[in-house]
């Protein structure tokens, strides 16, 4: 289970470094995709910032087990955005991973984010 988690976490890591750095990437880009899946204004900015943090803190395995609360919170955040955009009919730019997610907005996207959160809650269980 150990060696499991430690790859969860790696992982987990990877989604949220990769992710922090394309939205950065795009620039102002970013903020507009996130405007069309209703981000508020102010938080926008900060998302990259944030999942930089938390994708860094799970890779050099600090403060063990919060960056990976704090990553299984962001990802259900982030999932009841997506079920709110999919429920009302619209279907913009995913931009989770900033120009590497060009497709609109899915239930498989959903899917995905589950998976993601089961890594973490997988990360969680390990260290205690």
């Amino acid at each position: 289970m150990h060696f499991v988690a430690f790859i969860a976490e790696k992982i987990l890591a990877a989604v949220f470094l990769l992710a922090g750095a394309t939205k950065l990437m795009q620039g102002r880009q970013w903020t507009t995709d996130a405007a069309a899946l209703g981000t508020p204004p102010v938080l926008a900015p900060l998302v990259p910032w944030w999942e930089l943090l938390v994708g860094a803190l799970l890779a050099v395995e600090l403060w063990r087990p919060v960056p990976a609360i704090a990553a299984a919170a962001t990802l259900m955040a982030f999932t009841v955005v997506l079920v709110r955009v999919l429920r009302s009919g619209t279907r913009p730019t995913c931009a989770c991973f900033g120009a590497l997610s060009a497709r609109p907005v899915s239930w498989g996207h959903v899917a995905r984010n589950g998976v993601f959160v089961l890594l973490a809650v997988m990360v969680i269980a390990k260290t205690r």
